[in-house]
């Protein structure tokens, strides 16, 4: 079995990392995940949180507000709804992340109010997660 993997990350805004992964822990939306070289073809949902990509021994972290991930055995692609490197992330970056969550809540129908409640708590939690609370 191979000892690295593709990775790819990109948002709607720009490509932000293509490399070669030994791991790659993932903010799934029933839960972290982590994929390495040849683990199961899985599809999932992402949440608000911390995304970790190991390469080369070092291991690199990405804010993610949601998206998905698509995982082979030989490589992860993930398509963030919004993304950004854990070293560009401010609180200001946060706070405006967080009313709009907030926004999107306040005028959501009350079908999808439970919805948009457990997007503003995670994208929250994220806050705290990194720091930035």
């Amino acid at each position: 079995m191979a000892d690295t993997m593709q990775f790819d990350l990109v948002s709607p805004e720009r490509m932000l990392l293509s490399t070669q992964a030994s791991e790659v822990q993932i903010p799934g939306a029933e839960g972290e995940m982590t994929a390495m070289p040849g683990h199961s073809p899985t599809i999932t949902t992402l949440r608000p949180g911390v995304l970790k990509v190991t390469s080369g021994g070092q291991t690199t972290e990405f804010a993610v507000t949601g998206g998905f991930a698509e995982v082979a055995p030989e490589g992860v692609t993930i398509m963030a709804e919004r993304a950004l490197p854990r070293a560009e992330m401010t609180s200001e970056v946060l706070k405006d992340w967080v009313a709009e969550a907030r926004k999107s809540h306040e005028e959501a129908h009350p079908t999808v109010a439970d919805d948009a409640a457990k997007l503003l708590s995670d994208m929250v939690a994220m806050g705290g997660h990194i720091g930035l609370d």
